[in-house]
């Protein structure tokens, strides 16, 4: 039976590639893309697709994609029904707290402003902590917010830390860990599971032989 697997397009989609590689896949017509929208692996009965990192979720969800690779911040921020089952161990990076120097969020009182990209990561967050805040969402360069006083700070992805660094922003607290995740939908896993377990196992032993 033919799986079919979601890949998320951009940050992740190298280091995927990669690994799948690593386990001997035929992915050439991953790395040689020209305009298809499926590509069919030369070695293995599987087929993928490259997706945007939200709707890795949704075809995985609706059943489209058996699997999907997709970063845990996505997941964390919209959730469905789905199994997550392996962390690749790549695509590290951090969810953060941010700020202007000497104006650190959590020591504020009164009304506070947060932006984010992530507005249910960041509600569940202060929500741990006991904190109401104000969240508003941004979608473009969130480290401006903070700087021309729209925002009291930023919870934001940071890989390297470069970027707030050169805005004079510093981190004031550690949201959560990211790296990609490997999903499966709950049907393929039932009804395509000898299948599927075989992914997972082959991606399960590339990221142990890589660590």
């Amino acid at each position: 039976m033919t799986v079919s697997i979601a890949l998320t397009k951009g940050r992740l989609e190298k280091n995927t590639v990669e690994l799948l590689s690593s386990c001997q896949y035929g992915i050439e017509q991953l790395t040689h893309k020209g305009r298809e929208l499926i590509f069919h692996d030369t070695k293995k009965d599987i087929r993928y697709f490259l997706v945007k990192a939200h709707d890795c979720l949704t075809y995985v969800n609706h059943g489209v994609a058996d699997i999907g690779i997709v970063g845990k911040d996505t997941i964390m921020e919209y959730g469905g029904s789905f199994y997550e089952m392996l962390d690749l161990n790549c695509g590290i990076c951090r969810f953060v707290l941010a700020g202007i120097k000497d104006h650190n969020p959590l020591q504020m009182t009164g009304h506070i402003r947060i932006g984010s990209k992530y507005p249910n990561v960041t509600k569940a967050y202060f929500a741990s902590l006991g904190k109401d805040v104000e969240i508003i969402r941004i979608e473009g360069s969130v480290e401006l917010s903070p700087l021309v006083g729209l925002t009291d700070g930023i919870v934001d992805i940071m890989e390297t830390g470069t970027t707030l660094k050169e805005n004079g922003l510093v981190v004031y607290d550690e949201v959560a860990p990211v790296s990609a995740r490997v999903i499966v939908n709950p049907a393929s896993y039932k009804l395509k599971n000898k299948e599927v377990r075989a992914v997972l196992h082959d991606l399960e032993k590339a990221v142990n032989k890589s660590c």
